[in-house]
């Protein structure tokens, strides 16, 4: 994890090529990603997150609350190059509508796999007092959610190596 201005940034390597990676990054979203209130707006409701392919197709999330479908819309991909890079905007729940920031993932070829990198960035543009700090200062924040992005792709390589062994 490193942060510099109001970038987080976390990277992780995964034994596969880019192509299988960038796959399994959006198209396995939802069985590596993390579940509960720090990482879904589900929260510990099921729910399913996933990616529509292309620029312009959305990161999402669908649930059910008291019976009734929900789905909220985390962001729009900006950019989808297979197999190595992918950018989107990213919204939280209590972010105002023209509030977002962007995430691009890159996927490097390394050695037998892959280094898979994420740069959250943007959060400057953000007021100081926004909900989505808690009260911190955006250099401890930028740092939390480095943090945030390092056990999440930290999921994404035990997905990958738990995926490798049932083969």
């Amino acid at each position: 994890m490193m942060r510099t201005g109001d970038a987080a940034r976390a990277s992780v390597f995964v034994g596969i090529a880019p192509k299988d990676a960038f796959d399994v990054f959006t198209n396995e979203i939802d069985l590596w990603w993390k579940e509960g209130r720090a990482y879904r707006v589900a929260g510990k409701r099921p729910g399913r997150l996933q990616f529509e392919p292309g620029p312009g197709g959305r990161l999402f999330e669908t649930f059910e609350v008291q019976g009734e479908p929900r789905t909220f819309e985390i962001g729009r991909i900006t950019a989808w190059e297979p197999p190595g890079r992918l950018v989107f905007e990213w919204r939280g729940i209590n972010f105002e509508p023209d509030e977002k920031t962007e995430v691009e993932v890159r996927f490097a070829s390394r050695g037998n796999g892959t280094l898979v990198s994420v740069e959250h960035r943007g959060w400057s543009a953000l007021p100081e007092d926004h909900p989505v700090r808690h009260g911190a200062t955006l250099p401890d924040f930028i740092g939390r959610i480095g943090m945030w992005w390092g056990s999440l792709i930290t999921s994404l390589r035990e997905h990958v190596a738990t995926r490798g062994a049932g083969r």
